[in-house]
């Protein structure tokens, strides 16, 4: 049975300098990225972090000594179902975002969900329902939509300077981190899907992804390519067994093209004022190429921790009423996709319709 965690005893406050109330956060997960999230959603003018949940003590010890006045807990009905907590965070295995999210909803809590969403479509279908229906926010740690290269990149596509949108084409290969529960398709390509979904206004309409699996039963390495209305396409290389680690996409404009390398320490964008025409020559079969050859300009990107924006956007949704444009509904089109990618996956490159 759980028990009702004593807050009362801890130091941190619920209110902030101005008097106005938290919101008072329980993370699940202190694992590879739950220090993280506990860092950034405490540190917030409008929310705290309360409690923390992990199965594993050495994790939990790990948090009394980063934050020695931080309630504690290995039963996560604890933090499921105490009233002194507004919003969870689930940090977990994609496996388990669903019974956890879920429970969570039930309990009138806000769900912030570790990417990717859920482990299946009809999973985020009724987390999508029910938090419309209990009146709660779900946002899915879509990280990258808050970085300031994704921001500079999505307000110069709004403006124009690209022209229209040729193709997304991304690389995100690195040596490990292997996992056994997923394959590298919904490891790594939930990253790319969720900035694809952001700049793109258009939905891909179908799907195709090969792969092979050689080492633990599941794929670790994959293509997946998306097909957009008109002749916009999408392409996307993930891999566990590459040398070395790259984080490159080219986006193609008919005005510009833009690199964005994420590994960049500084230079982290590159728009190229170069593109391809094509004219009719004197006779109707003759075509005449002529390239347009520019120049190259690094635009400035914020320098920001997007995790740290991130939470803050989400805590000012739930206070205010907002819908988060990275919401249940953002998540779950990503999850659609990876669903779509993996029956192409396993027909070896079928095409599957969205």
């Amino acid at each position: 049975m759980a028990t009702k965690l004593n807050f009362s005893s801890s130091c941190v406050a619920v209110k902030n300098e101005e008097g106005k109330d938290l919101l008072r956060v329980g993370v699940i997960g202190y694992g590879y990225w739950g220090p993280n999230i506990v860092r950034n959603f405490h540190a917030q003018d409008q929310s705290r972090v309360v409690a923390v949940c992990d199965k594993s003590q050495k994790s939990l010890a790990k948090v009394r000594h980063a934050f020695p006045d931080m309630v504690t807990t290995d039963d996560v009905d604890d933090l499921l179902t105490s009233p002194d907590i507004d919003l969870i965070a689930v940090v977990t295995p994609v496996w388990t975002h669903y019974e956890l999210a879920k429970k969570a909803l039930m309990n009138g809590k806000h769900v912030f969900v570790e990417k990717p969403f859920t482990y299946s479509v009809a999973q985020g279908e009724e987390l999508v329902e029910l938090a419309e229906r209990k009146g709660l926010k779900i946002m899915v740690d879509h990280t990258f939509l808050f970085t300031g290269a994704v921001r500079r990149m999505k307000q110069m596509i709004d403006d124009g300077t690209l022209g229209e949108l040729y193709y997304y084409d991304s690389t995100r290969v690195n040596l490990g981190l292997f996992q056994h529960d997923v394959n590298v398709l919904w490891d790594l390509a939930p990253h790319d899907l969720s900035v694809m979904d952001h700049l793109i206004k258009q939905k891909p309409e179908a799907v195709v992804a090969t792969g092979e699996r050689h080492l633990n039963g599941v794929a670790d390495i994959a293509f997946m390519t998306l097909y957009y209305p008109g002749n916009m396409i999408g392409h996307i290389n993930v891999n566990w067994l590459s040398p070395v680690k790259v984080r490159t996409t080219l986006i193609g404009g008919e005005k510009k093209m833009l690199v964005w390398n994420d590994l960049e320490a500084d230079e982290k964008l590159k728009v190229y004022d170069k593109g391809v025409q094509m004219t009719n020559g004197d006779a109707v079969h003759q075509l005449l190429v002529s390239y347009r050859t520019g120049d190259m300009w690094a635009p400035k990107v914020e320098q920001v921790e997007a995790l740290k924006v991130e939470a803050a956007y989400f805590t000012d949704c739930i206070l205010n009423n907002k819908t988060p444009f990275n919401d249940g509904h953002a998540g779950l089109h990503v999850v659609r996709m990876l669903e779509a990618a993996d029956q192409s996956l396993q027909q070896k490159g079928k095409v599957i319709s969205l």
